[in-house]
């Protein structure tokens, strides 16, 4: 619709300053002919859009310029009730204020769109608590006094030091340079430098935070997709690691998730059970996870790990295995 286009104009000019008509026209994925014709129409509603000449002009807004239009459609305010209305929200402690801009994004829709736009977000679930099998989805609590500190130095791009427990060590105080937060299935994760290292934080393992007065060092542009992937695979090849093929009682699926590094597939077994082939840190982490699981899981290879499993029922069978001992 026009009015979604022009309130889109409005919003690209708002957010990059100056733009050429090329460039709006391939934003909004119209001609150059159509932005000139928008252009036109938004100066006679008053909206003070004026074009600059020269080599490196194009269209801008008056400085100063604002406007209440959120361009929001029936489709996008849907979404984003909908969207609301799940638990990663709570992730990086931003609870409060996706309630308060869900009530906003209804108050900004036309009246005769807030019933419909309420009412088909209610029939959307995203991301419930728990899944077909009834079974409760693990998720990482972390205290909004810690979050809140976390998130106002990541995003004022101060020093952060935290608290942090990595995993079998005592909790220790460390200075990082924030880069970034990710959420990945409810657990979320910060991107930070220490000492010009990388290096990546579950947040679930910060107990306490504290944001330092001295900028942090970092890149002013980050992509953080693009961060986020690479520490993902610098991760995932590490040199002992092991890729494991494995079949579990769906029931367990989620703890064996849970301790596993990375899922790389997954399908339906002909018993009902699930056939995964799932990464972890080593041999020995590989051999405890599944052994947490007992009867609920097989290893199906590596013939090492399968042997390793093997020998330690043996000799829990053969420790207990003494009739004068019962």
């Amino acid at each position: 619709m026009r009015a979604d286009r022009l309130v889109s104009l409005v919003l690209l000019l708002r957010r990059h300053g100056r733009m050429t008509a090329p460039a709006l026209a391939r934003e909004l994925e119209v001609s150059t002919r159509t932005v000139l014709r928008d252009i036109e129409a938004l100066s006679a509603a008053g909206v003070p859009v004026y074009a600059e000449r020269g080599r490196h002009g194009g269209f801008a807004l008056l400085p100063g310029f604002r406007t209440e239009l959120t361009g929001l459609n029936h489709d996008e305010a849907i979404a984003l009730l909908a969207a609301g209305s799940g638990r990663g929200e709570q992730v990086f402690g931003l609870g409060s204020a996706l309630a308060s801009a869900m009530r906003k994004v209804l108050d900004a829709l036309p009246e005769d769109h807030r019933t419909t736009a309420s009412d088909a977000a209610r029939r959307i679930l995203v991301d419930p608590e728990t899944d077909l099998l009834s079974h409760r989805l693990a998720t990482e609590e972390v205290p909004d006094t810690t979050m809140i500190v976390v998130r106002r130095a990541v995003l004022s791009g101060r020093r952060l030091r935290i608290r942090y427990a990595a995993a079998g060590r005592a909790p220790q105080w460390r200075t990082v340079d924030p880069i970034g937060l990710v959420t990945v299935r409810d657990r979320g994760y910060l991107l930070a430098t220490r000492s010009g290292e990388d290096r990546t934080y579950r947040l679930s393992r910060v107990s306490a935070a504290e944001e330092l007065p001295e900028p942090a060092q970092r890149p002013a542009e980050v992509d953080l997709e693009r961060l986020w992937r690479e520490r993902c695979e610098r991760f995932l090849s590490g040199s002992d690691q092991i890729t494991v093929l494995v079949r579990v009682n769906p029931a367990r699926r989620e703890q064996l998730l849970n301790t596993a590094l990375a899922v790389r597939a997954e399908e339906p077994d002909a018993d009902g059970w699930l056939r995964l082939r799932a990464t972890f840190q080593d041999s020995w982490h590989a051999e405890w996870a599944l052994w947490q699981l007992g009867t609920n899981a097989e290893a199906l290879s590596p013939p090492s790990l399968r042997a390793a499993i093997r020998d330690r029922a043996a000799a829990i069978a053969t420790r207990y295995g003494d009739p004068s001992l019962s």
